[in-house]
C-alpha cells in the first residue's frame, strides 16, 4: 500500500509551491473540472507550451512539475480528458480546464474494484485531521 495515496495520515506538501518556484519554467495552476458534473477533478500546472498543446489537441495537457516535461493527463493509463472549455481568472494567474473524461476514469489511483477514482477521494476529518477514503 502506498501510504501517501491510501493512508489515513495527513501529510500535506506545503513546500510544493516553493519547489515549483525553483523550476526554470513559468507555470500557472490549472483547476480541472468535469464539464458534465461540475466536480473538481485535480489541480495541475501549465506553461505556455502546455496551453498551446491543449488547444491544438483539444485534450488536457499540462506541465509536469516533477518530471519537468509536457504531460498529457492519462496518456499512459488511457484516462485522458477531452478539453471542452478553458477559462481564465480575473487576475489572469490561473486557469480552469472544463473537461470530459474520455473513458469515464480520472485518477491514476484505483479503488478496490480496480476502477479509477476522482483525485479528491479523501476528506479530512475535522475532529481528528485523519483522512477518510470516500472511494476505497
Amino acid at each position: 500500500m502506498n501510504e501517501l495515496e491510501e493512508g489515513t495520515n495527513l501529510q500535506l506538501d506545503f513546500a510544493k509551491l516553493k519547489k515549483i518556484a525553483a523550476l526554470e519554467v513559468d507555470v500557472l495552476p490549472v483547476v480541472v473540472q468535469n464539464a458534465d458534473t461540475g466536480e473538481v477533478i485535480l489541480l495541475a500546472y501549465a506553461n505556455e507550451e502546455a496551453l498551446q498543446a491543449s488547444v491544438a489537441a483539444r485534450s488536457a495537457v499540462f506541465w509536469s512539475t516533477s518530471r519537468n516535461e509536457l504531460w498529457e493527463k492519462g496518456q499512459s493509463s488511457g484516462e485522458t480528458f477531452a478539453l471542452v472549455e478553458i477559462r481564465v481568472n480575473c487576475e489572469q494567474n490561473s486557469l480552469l480546464y472544463r473537461v470530459r473524461p474520455r473513458r469515464g476514469g480520472i485518477c491514476h489511483t484505483k479503488n478496490r474494484q480496480g476502477a479509477p477514482r476522482n483525485c479528491f477521494y479523501r476528506r479530512i476529518r475535522l475532529e481528528s485531521l485523519a483522512l477518510e477514503n470516500l472511494d476505497p
